[in-house]
């Protein structure tokens, strides 16, 4: 377990520098912010279904890991979370005398890693390893999540970007393992389901 005190010296400062400035930023901008830290994720969902849906005209090995990056960022969830469990570090807006955009999580709800963060880099890794046009779009994304949940003050930035990393890390090589499923994929063209793995 982190001790608050411990968790605030790794960058407390850009915590509260970055809160600071969230409370002198036009109030329209604080909205679009809370609103892409509170529903944004929804986005990659969009993002997944898209790369699934292109990859229905690709080779076999392609559309086995859009099919499977679901999976994949249900994993780095989960990883992400046991490490959460792990660490039970309070959230900064609880131990640091900051006013934040957003309502403070309750006591409990730990703050490292961010599993916004991790999500949205999951799904962001499996898009990008799938299709580099969306992928493109899909990895700055991930990178606004990531910087909305410390805007918002509730995250600290170190929170953030562990998340990003332990996101990413599961996701590239079970989005590379996915391939291996291309096997089941030709065998999906040849059935009834081809109208899923395969275009018109």
């Amino acid at each position: 377990m982190a001790p608050a005190s411990a968790a605030g010296s790794i960058d407390g400062g850009l915590y509260s520098w970055v809160t600071e400035l969230a409370q002198h930023a036009p109030a329209a901008l604080d909205s679009a912010v809370r609103l892409w830290s509170d529903y944004g994720l929804a986005l990659f969902a969009v993002f997944m279904l898209l790369s699934w849906w292109r990859s229905r005209s690709a080779d076999p090995g392609r559309t086995a890991m859009a099919l499977c990056a679901p999976l994949v960022v249900v994993a780095a969830y989960a990883v992400n979370d046991v490490v959460k469990s792990a660490f039970h570090e309070q959230r900064p807006c609880r131990t640091l005398h900051v006013v934040t955009v957003e309502a403070c999580p309750a006591l409990g709800d730990w703050s490292f890693p961010s599993n916004h963060a991790a999500v949205a880099a999951a799904a962001a890794t499996a898009i990008w390893l799938t299709g580099r046009r969306l992928g493109a779009v899909a990895v700055p994304a991930a990178l606004l999540m990531a910087a909305s949940r410390v805007w918002v003050g509730a995250h600290y930035p170190h929170d953030v970007l562990v998340g990003l990393l332990t996101g990413a890390l599961i996701a590239w090589p079970l989005t590379v393992a996915a391939r291996r499923c291309a096997p089941a994929v030709v065998r999906m063209r040849d059935s009834r389901l081809r109208p899923l793995v395969a275009a018109p």
